[in-house]
């Protein structure tokens, strides 16, 4: 019984907030994490008096995906929509899936006015990330993993693990569905899950998964703070003055950066990119414009930065 006295305490802490008759979304995948706590939101919900309503995607990527997606939904306590998706891949079929994925979440937010979409990821999960953050040599943003609250996504089972979430689906009499993606090896993360993170605990012992998770959550605090300092500078001062920024720790630096590209309409940035750009203030020789993404060029002229 402890696993799900554990679940229902992490959901009631992320409901509490809430009131009543607020609409409130859980994203069902049909497995152990996502059926646990559909039951759960409905249990706890109810107590606050919130509507809880599931929201299943179907990706339609597999035969039979719309059968699959009517047999998660057949077995809810709650009431569940279906979702289809047109996946278009762009960067791979993992990354294009979980784009369309939260797309559709997003639109299904707006159109049942709902204040919050919980998401069931585990402790696990974020263990999963951050590595994968690390192997991608990702900076701190990344590495600190996935955040337990993010606009409308609401994550409570970051402290929950997958074990707990499949004991808890035995006591509900639930039955998770494996999605075939899970188990194939071409996926950076499966192969993360299912091969690095079991070498690792037999190598260095258990408690992998905790550290990990540590260090996530260590990072958020340094990354939140430096993202903070980032936007109080930007706000006071846009001109992109070389000196003004040489004062700035490059941490800071970089993200003021950021900030002001993503304000001129570059969508996606990579490091590499950003130190280019960056080495217009810092190891200035003369250089060219740098060209980035959607025909942004960044220039620097009469010690300012000019973006075009």
């Amino acid at each position: 019984m402890d696993s799900l006295v554990a679940l229902r305490s992490a959901v009631r802490a992320a409901l509490e907030k809430y009131s009543a008759g607020d609409v409130i979304l859980v994203a069902v995948s049909g497995g152990a994490d996502s059926l646990a706590l559909s039951e759960v939101a409905k249990i706890e919900g109810e107590k606050l008096a919130l509507k809880v309503i599931g929201v299943t995607i179907d990706h339609q990527l597999q035969s039979g995906s719309a059968a699959q997606a009517e047999k998660v939904v057949s077995q809810l306590s709650i009431p569940c929509l279906i979702e289809k998706v047109e996946v278009e891949i762009t960067d791979g079929l993992e990354a294009s899936a979980r784009r369309a994925r939260y797309e559709a979440l997003v639109k299904c937010a707006k159109k049942n006015n709902a204040v919050a979409v919980l998401l069931g990821h585990t402790k696990d999960d974020q263990a999963e990330t951050v590595l994968l953050g690390l192997a991608r040599g990702s900076g701190a943003r990344s590495l600190a993993g996935m955040s337990e609250v993010n606009g409308i996504y609401i994550r409570p089972f970051l402290g929950i693990t997958r074990d707990e979430t499949v004991a808890a689906c035995k006591e509900l009499n639930l039955q998770p569905w494996n999605d075939p993606h899970n188990e194939d090896s071409s996926f950076s993360r499966v192969r993360v899950r299912k091969n690095v993170l079991p070498m690792m605990e037999s190598e260095l012992g258990p408690g992998i998964k905790d550290a990990l998770v540590r260090s996530a959550d260590l990072l958020r605090d340094d990354a939140d703070a430096l993202d903070a300092l980032a936007q109080d500078f930007w706000a006071k001062d846009k001109s992109l003055d070389v000196e003004a920024l040489l004062k700035l720790p490059k941490a800071v630096r970089t993200r003021v950066l950021r900030l002001a590209l993503f304000e001129s309409g570059v969508s996606q940035l990579s490091a590499e990119q950003v130190g280019r750009v960056e080495a217009l203030i810092s190891n200035w020789k003369g250089q060219g414009e740098v060209s980035l993404p959607s025909g942004v060029k960044v220039s620097r002229i009469s010690g300012r930065l000019t973006l075009s």
